[in-house]
């Protein structure tokens, strides 16, 4: 909902009244569905709490809304006359279907970072726009030639991109592919959403790692997959659990994030991956092997991915430069058999009939051009920077408290915490100070830990955020 214009003449209130009036005639708001208590949204429209009373009163009085005693105000079932029985019941519709929403401390950090632009950020797993190669970005567009072809493009992706990348992922990681090999993702987490839905079926059982990025994908959950969990030690997780979990539940596929994973920053040990291929490879299972972060190592000299080494042809790669450059250009990539790539093209040009070309001209420019050396090396420093800020600024803050384990690339720092503390009053209270960051449970994992991502607040507003945290930490304990 758009904030009020304060240069109008019409009043606050009857702005107000006038855009939601808008939005329940839009659906936004169908009849029997309850409107933002005025409290929530007198905060997110930053007016005073008696303007929106004011608002309420003026819908009141048209008769489009009610008041529920107890409960709020409601858009009314027989609104302008409407018999309740000819309008949808858009809630039954919202609560049905297939796809599961996001986990309730996904959704609700995201309430938050959508109505306080000045919160400091420690949730989101992105980089700050000061790490964003803009400059390069600019100079690239401006030779994006006129007579660019922008119709559909093939299923699988630029032809060009594709080509720059089976030199480019030889280069820099050591992955032997061809450009039949290599699907075009619009991100990664679009390349897991069609491995699941086209190699998978409800039922299957797969193994994700504990704690894991994977568990809060809600897009397990809407596949109708049964979920196994391989714990992560200090070096990843134990090949042997994988060769256990087939046992008791004939798991059919295995998602790992072996480098920096995410979010406890450990890397698969060397000669763990050798037992686990060997593994995966006597039980003809897949592994996905999802890598967002080996170009970010802060030692510029990334780990072995799994499927440089793998000889049996039993990973799935998938890439994207969402960690490595800017969300925002949505390019990710699947390395897999050419039989897989050519079902996973199949199903999403149904989506979508494939990506926008101009990103991916822009990303086959970036990725074979000088630009993304000189962007790469200013990014790695730039985190390890920013990691060392953090957690320097833990030491001072919460020494007492907070333990961890300085990554060694990646975007995160996973913490655990030493008292036992209610992860969602720990959050509200953080929220209240102006500092957010996404509990371990949203993880798998056991409460007692927080992800915190140094990549995603600016320099300036890393030690702030910690001492804002420490606060939370500190009102916490003192209640408890």
């Amino acid at each position: 909902m758009r904030k009020p214009d304060r240069t109008s003449k019409k009043p606050l209130y009857q702005q107000i009244s006038d855009e939601m009036e808008r939005s329940i005639i839009y659906g936004e708001y169908p009849p029997g569905s309850f409107l933002p208590s005025e409290r929530k949204l007198a905060e997110r429209l930053e007016v005073n709490r008696s303007t929106v009373v004011q608002a309420y009163e003026e819908l009141r009085a048209r008769g489009i809304v009610e008041s529920i005693s107890g409960s709020g105000t409601m858009v009314s079932n027989h609104i302008w006359g409407i018999r309740p029985n000819l309008t949808p019941n858009w809630r039954q519709y919202v609560e049905g279907g297939t796809f599961a929403p996001n986990l309730p401390y996904i959704r609700r950090v995201r309430e938050v970072l959508r109505e306080r632009e000045s919160i400091i950020d420690f949730a989101s797993g992105e980089l700050s726009a000061d790490l964003f190669p803009n400059e390069a970005i600019k100079q690239l567009m401006r030779d994006i030639p006129f007579e660019a072809y922008l119709g559909y493009d093939d299923p699988s992706g630029y032809l060009p991109l594709r080509e720059t990348l089976v030199g480019f992922l030889e280069e820099r990681l050591r992955i032997r592919a061809t450009e039949a090999s290599i699907l075009i993702t619009s991100g990664s987490q679009q390349s897991l959403y069609l491995i699941m839905q086209c190699l998978l079926a409800p039922g299957d059982a797969v193994a994700i790692e504990d704690p894991s990025y994977y568990y809060s994908l809600s897009m397990f959950q809407s596949a109708g997959l049964r979920i196994f969990r391989l714990p992560v030690k200090e070096d990843g997780i134990e090949p042997e659990d994988i060769m256990n979990l087939y046992r008791q539940h004939r798991i059919r596929m295995i998602f790992l994030n072996p480098n920096y994973q995410n979010p406890t920053g450990t890397i698969l040990h060397a000669s763990k991956r050798e037992a686990l291929l060997k593994i995966a490879a006597e039980l003809g299972i897949p592994i996905v092997e999802d890598d967002p972060f080996s170009l970010t190592s802060f030692d510029h000299c990334p780990p072995d991915t799994l499927k440089s080494i793998d000889t049996h042809g039993s990973v799935l790669y998938v890439g994207s430069l969402s960690k490595v450059a800017a969300s925002g250009l949505r390019i990710g990539w699947l390395v897999a058999p050419q039989a897989v790539v050519q079902r996973l093209a199949d199903a999403r040009q149904q989506m979508d009939f494939g990506l926008s070309i101009v990103p991916q001209w822009l990303a086959n420019k970036f990725l074979g051009s000088d630009l993304f050396d000189q962007h790469i090396h200013f990014l790695r420093d730039s985190l390890s920077l920013k990691q060392h800020v953090m957690i320097r600024s833990l030491q001072q803050e919460l020494p007492d408290q907070i333990s961890f384990t300085p990554a060694r690339g990646g975007l995160n720092l996973w913490c655990t915490i030493q008292d036992k503390l209610d992860d969602q009053k720990l959050l509200e209270e953080a929220i209240k100070r102006g500092v957010v960051f996404m509990p371990g449970t949203v993880f798998g994992s056991e409460p007692g830990h927080l992800r915190l991502c140094f990549a995603r607040p600016s320099m300036d507003e890393i030690a702030s955020g910690i001492s804002k945290l420490a606060q939370a930490f500190h009102a916490l304990t003192q209640k408890c």
